[in-house]
């Protein structure tokens, strides 16, 4: 009897894995926090980083909208593309995100981290967050100016926490597989370069500034393997009145949160190696 009492769990063991989990919020939201200490330093960073998606708005949006070059069924183009634009601006800011622990190793930081006992998925995952709100300010520069050219916006209360979520998503996962990028090749030259590459692919491969029907068989089948093709999917769907999700939002969701689970679990364990 006293055996069976004592295998018994006790209260102890059951709160463990709560202490765990608390734990590693706490780890995580102190790497964001830190992270975003750096804003202060370089605000105008923001603002600069705006200035390529609002070109394409402004030059490539008004263009296409006046030949009609590309269906886009009852929205005009303007209101079609503006979602992409968002996405566009978040993966710009989200996939060179991965320089900064190169920084950081170049100066000793990381050996810091690894020293402690942060656990290694947190490092990445507040680092990920810090990109989310990066890429969420861009929000309050292309809301206001897809208003101004007449897109016909959803500012509904739960349509804006949507487009709020997805964009921290989405910057989540491309700044995690950044992260990733960079502590495999470990030099900035060479990320720099692999960064450059990888932006056009995945913008152009996506249904951001045209639909996925109009491509080739094979360009539509690589873009449902590309995760941004599901953030502009859902933004469409929170960002446009009467907007509606291609895959579902469901679809779209799941495809997020697990491909970014598997990076930052991925960049995690990749972690320790990087400093060697």
């Amino acid at each position: 009897m006293h055996a069976e009492l004592d295998s018994s769990p006790t209260p102890a063991a059951w709160l463990r894995p709560l202490q765990a989990m608390a734990f590693f919020i706490r780890k995580t939201l102190n790497i964001a926090e830190m992270e975003m200490r750096k804003l202060r330093h370089e605000p105008v960073d923001l603002l600069t980083r705006a200035a390529q998606p609002v070109l394409w708005i402004l030059i490539f949006g008004q263009v296409l909208a006046r030949v009609r070059a590309i269906p886009t069924g009852d929205v005009g183009y303007i209101e079609f593309m503006s979602p992409g634009i968002l996405a566009q601006s978040m993966l710009f800011i989200s996939i060179f995100y991965g320089i900064s622990i190169i920084w950081e190793r170049d100066l000793g930081i990381i050996h810091k981290f690894l020293a402690g006992p942060t656990p290694r998925a947190a490092l990445v995952l507040g680092k990920g967050l810090s990109a989310g709100v990066r890429g969420i300010s861009q929000i309050f520069i292309i809301y206001p100016l897809a208003y101004l050219l007449g897109v016909n916006l959803d500012f509904n209360i739960f349509s804006l926490l949507g487009t709020l979520f997805t964009v921290l998503l989405g910057a989540i996962l491309f700044s995690t597989f950044s992260l990733y990028v960079a502590i495999k090749v470990k030099t900035r030259e060479r990320f720099m370069g692999i960064g450059q590459f990888m932006t056009m692919p995945l913008f152009f491969a996506s249904n951001a500034i045209y639909p996925i029907e109009i491509m080739p068989a094979w360009l539509q089948a690589i873009s449902r393997f590309n995760p941004l093709t599901y953030v502009v999917d859902a933004l469409r769907t929170f960002m446009l009145q009467g907007g509606q999700s291609h895959f579902g939002l469901g679809t779209d969701f799941a495809v997020l949160i697990l491909v970014s689970a598997l990076l930052v679990w991925a960049a995690g364990r990749a972690y320790p190696g990087f400093v060697n």
